[in-house]
C-alpha cells in the first residue's frame, strides 16, 4: 500500500460533524459471496479503529450481499462476531435467535447454492420489463434493462432466508432505519424495503429479493410481485440518504475501485461503479452530510479475484480487507473524529465464555425499544 491516501477513499467535507449527537448513515453495496466477505472484514476495522458500532447508523442502506451484512447489523451482530464466526469458530452455548445453538448454523449457509429447477424456463425472465425498456430505454440504469432480457434464476435464495433467520426472529429487524434495496421485476424501479412508503415484507424476504441476481437466483414474489437484485439499480444506493438531513454518510462499496487492477472486463465495471458512486456522493453532499467512501484496493482484489460468487477466498478476502480498510481509516482520523464510541458488546469481543453473553438481539431490541 503506498503511503499516500489512495485514489479510491473519497472524503469532501462539507461540515464538522455534530459532536453532541451526530446523525450518521451506514452504506453497505452488492458484491456477492465475496463482497459479504470483504465488508465484514471492513466492518470489523471500521470498528476497530474508530470504536464506534455501525449498527448504531440513523440509517442502514444494504443492497444485495450489503443487504445481508446490513441486516445482522440491525439485528444487533456485531462485526467482530460475524468474523469469528466466518473464521470457524463456533461459539458453543451461545443460542441464536431460534434458541437453537449457534453451532449449529452452517458456515456455509448464504454461499452454499440449493437449485430449485434443473434449467431456466426459455425466454426472457421478465417480458414486461424487457418491452417496456424497448419503449423508454433511457428510463433505467443499463443493468436494469438487460436483466429483463436474461432468463430467471434456478438457485434458491432458501440458504440467504435461513442467515437472516437465525439472527432475528421477528418479522423485521429492530433497528428502525434499515433499509433493503431491491428492483421491480416487471418495472425495473428501485424499491427500499423498510421506509415508509415500501411495500410490507417479512426481513428474509426482502434480503433474499435484493441478493436475487437475475438469471442465477430465483426472483421472490412480495405482496404479488416480483422482485429482484437492489443493484441492478446501483451497487450502492448511496443517494438514498441525500435527503435524510445526515451529519455523516459513511459508505463501504465491494465493487468499486479506482485502483487499476485486475482483468479489464472487471476494471471497466469497477469504473463505472466507481463513477456513479462519485456521482450519488455529490447528491448526498449537496444535502450538507459528509460523505466518506472506502472502497477495495488492488491488494484487495487481488485476493477477491473476478468471481465474486466464489466461496473459496472468503477468509482470506475478510482478513486482507480489515488490514487495507484499517490503513485507509488511519487517513480519515479528522473526518471520523466525531464518530461516538459504541457499547463494549458491540465494538469487542465480552469477556468469558459465550454461554455467559447476553444475548445480541436482546441488546439491539432495547437500543431501539420504539421498534420492538
Amino acid at each position: 500500500m503506498s503511503e499516500n491516501l489512495p485514489r479510491n477513499v473519497r472524503s469532501l467535507p462539507s461540515r464538522p460533524v455534530n459532536p453532541a449527537r451526530p446523525r450518521i448513515g451506514l452504506v453497505l453495496g452488492a458484491g456477492g459471496v465475496l463482497g459479504a466477505a470483504w465488508l465484514q472484514g471492513a466492518l470489523a476495522a471500521l470498528t476497530e479503529e474508530t470504536g464506534w458500532d455501525p449498527g448504531s447508523a440513523e440509517l442502514i442502506v444494504g443492497t444485495s450481499a450489503g443487504s445481508v451484512i446490513g441486516s445482522l447489523l440491525a439485528c444487533g451482530i456485531p462485526p467482530w462476531y460475524m468474523v469469528a464466526h466466518a473464521e470457524g469458530e463456533s461459539f458453543e452455548g451461545l443460542l441464536d435467535a431460534a434458541g437453537d445453538h449457534a453451532s449449529r448454523l452452517s458456515r456455509e449457509a448464504g454461499h452454499g447454492f440449493s437449485f430449485e429447477r434443473a434449467f431456466p424456463r426459455p425466454g426472457p425472465g421478465s417480458w414486461r420489463l424487457a418491452l417496456g425498456a424497448l419503449k423508454e430505454p433511457r428510463r433505467l440504469p443499463p443493468a436494469a434493462v438487460l436483466a429483463g432480457w436474461l432468463p430467471r434464476g434456478v438457485v434458491s435464495t432458501g440458504p440467504i432466508e435461513e442467515v437472516i433467520r437465525a439472527a432475528c426472529a421477528e418479522d423485521w429487524a429492530p433497528h428502525p432505519g434499515l433499509r433493503v434495496v431491491a428492483c421491480d421485476y416487471g418495472t425495473g424501479r428501485r424499491v427500499a424495503f423498510g421506509a415508509p412508503d415500501a411495500p410490507e415484507a417479512l426481513l428474509t424476504e426482502a434480503v433474499a429479493a435484493s441478493c436475487a441476481i437475475p438469471a442465477f437466483y430465483v426472483p421472490p414474489r412480495i405482496g404479488g410481485r416480483t422482485y429482484v437484485d437492489g443493484g441492478l439499480w446501483s451497487v450502492s444506493n448511496l443517494d438514498l440518504l441525500a435527503r435524510e438531513e445526515l451529519d455523516l454518510v459513511i459508505c463501504l462499496n465491494p465493487t468499486s475501485s479506482r485502483d487499476g487492477a485486475g482483468a479489464p472486463l472487471g476494471r471497466y465495471f469497477r469504473a463505472q461503479a466507481g463513477r456513479r458512486l462519485g456521482r450519488e456522493a455529490k447528491r448526498v453532499e449537496a444535502s450538507g452530510a459528509e460523505v466518506v467512501l472506502i472502497q477495495p484496493l488492488a491488494e484487495d482484489l487481488e485476493v477477491m479475484g473476478e468471481n465474486l460468487m466464489s466461496s473459496a477466498r472468503r477468509c482470506e478476502v475478510t482478513e486482507r480487507a480489515r488490514q487495507t480498510t484499517a490503513w485507509q481509516l488511519r487517513g480519515l482520523k479528522g473526518e471520523l473524529a466525531g464518530l461516538p464510541t459504541g457499547a463494549a458488546p458491540f465494538v469487542q469481543r465480552p469477556p468469558g465464555a459465550p454461554a455467559t453473553w447476553a444475548p445480541f438481539g436482546h441488546a439491539a431490541r432495547e437500543r431501539f425499544p420504539a421498534a420492538a
